[in-house]
């Protein structure tokens, strides 16, 4: 028999302990179990109407051929006007480059901007898959220690300290996965002139964009236009399953960053593409906004609750719909605790060593994509299982 062997870089790649959870949630669903999902970074609701009827009638007319590999020029159109409507930013549509959702955008920029060897600088803790895609091009991320006492904000003071000749950037979150927390616009621009100073490159994550519910509401773009920007239609439009995201690039790279859509995606969906241009209607947005602030009122009543029952929330959860919980007070292996949790009360939740190194084994992280009520009743069953 032929012994097969994986490539080395699978072994690089860390799984999701949350998808441990989720598939012992699915198990006890189909048991009966009332399981309260609070683990997956989901939002609740689908694509607006008017949306998913216009992706409906793209099929019905036929639209489902390959598009140019970096977008529908309509749809780059429509991103660049809601750019300059919603953030007053001047954005090129050439600039614009559609994806097969964020997780593409990620992608095609490890591939742009990254060599083999290098490393790129991250916050610890962020999103997996970000250190995970620089491993497909055979780089590696550096995470940089940060404390809940600084909203776990990276340290900028500190940043020369942790560059080396192999870093070639920084990539940035706002609001960030899993914390929830807002970096202020003073932040990124200071960002950008110690990376700009150190010969490397900036990327902000900002898919959970509009979904801000303290502090400003931006785009680093607004910065300078030598700044990568991600963006997605999963978060603010509740398209997940669609799987359609942007990336800004500069001028400079859009020559390259095409060449690589070409090759990498040939293009991103098509019946996505031509549903996501009526997202910018102002019909859409409205109801958008009504969205966000129902997001914003679920907020309030977890962080309520979570004061009430005794769990510390350690991250200024002011945007995505996340909620960042120290519970070394309870448990100092949350992976056994939320399984447990999820065995005796069906309330699932993610262990934070999906999300970083550093006193990962304290946190876990709510995710606030169910209705009040079921928060309330996620939470009245946790204050059972800790008295317990």
């Amino acid at each position: 028999m032929k012994n097969h062997k994986l490539a080395q870089r699978v072994a690089q790649i860390s799984p999701f302990q949350v998808m441990a959870v989720l598939a012992r949630a699915k198990a006890l669903a189909a048991q009966g179990k009332d399981v309260i999902h609070l683990e997956i970074g989901e939002p609740d609701f689908v694509a607006v109407d008017e949306v998913a009827h216009a992706g409906v009638l793209a099929i019905q007319q036929g639209k489902t051929g390959y598009t140019s590999a970096t977008g529908l020029p309509e749809l780059k159109q429509a991103i660049s006007e809601y750019y300059l409507s919603q953030y007053q930013v001047v954005v090129s549509p050439e600039r614009i480059i559609v994806t097969p959702g964020a997780s593409g955008a990620l992608l095609l920029m490890a591939s742009l901007m990254v060599n083999p060897e290098d490393d790129v600088l991250m916050p610890d803790p962020c999103y997996p898959c970000n250190r995970h895609f620089l491993v497909q091009v055979g780089a590696k991320a550096s995470l940089v220690e940060t404390s809940a006492s600084d909203g776990f904000e990276m340290d900028l003071a500190t940043l020369a300290t942790h560059w080396s000749e192999r870093t070639a950037g920084l990539w940035l979150a706002s609001p960030s996965n899993p914390t929830g927390a807002v970096l202020s616009k003073a932040y990124i621009a200071e960002a950008w002139e110690k990376v700009r100073e150190l010969g490397g490159h900036l990327l902000v994550d900002e898919i959970y964009q509009g979904l801000v519910y303290e502090g400003e509401d931006f785009s680093a773009l607004s910065i300078d236009d030598d700044i990568f920007v991600i963006n997605s239609f999963s978060k603010y439009f509740a398209m997940t399953g669609w799987r359609l995201g942007w990336l800004v690039v500069p001028e400079w790279a859009i020559e390259g960053a095409t060449k690589l859509a070409q090759n990498l995606f040939i293009s991103a969906p098509s019946v996505s593409q031509y549903a996501a241009i009526r997202a910018f209607s102002p019909d859409v947005l409205a109801e958008c906004e009504v969205r966000r602030q129902t997001m914003n009122a679920r907020r309030l009543v977890l962080l309520e609750g979570l004061r009430t029952i005794g769990l510390p929330v350690v991250a200024p959860a002011h945007g995505a719909f996340y909620v960042y919980v120290d519970v070394s007070g309870v448990t100092q292996d949350t992976m056994a605790w939320c399984l447990d949790l999820l065995e005796k009360e069906n309330v699932a939740l993610t262990p934070g060593a999906d999300f970083g190194v550093k006193d990962a084994h304290k946190y876990v992280r709510f995710a606030y994509t169910c209705d009040g009520p079921r928060l309330k009743e996620a939470l009245a069953r946790i204050a059972r299982f800790m008295a317990s």
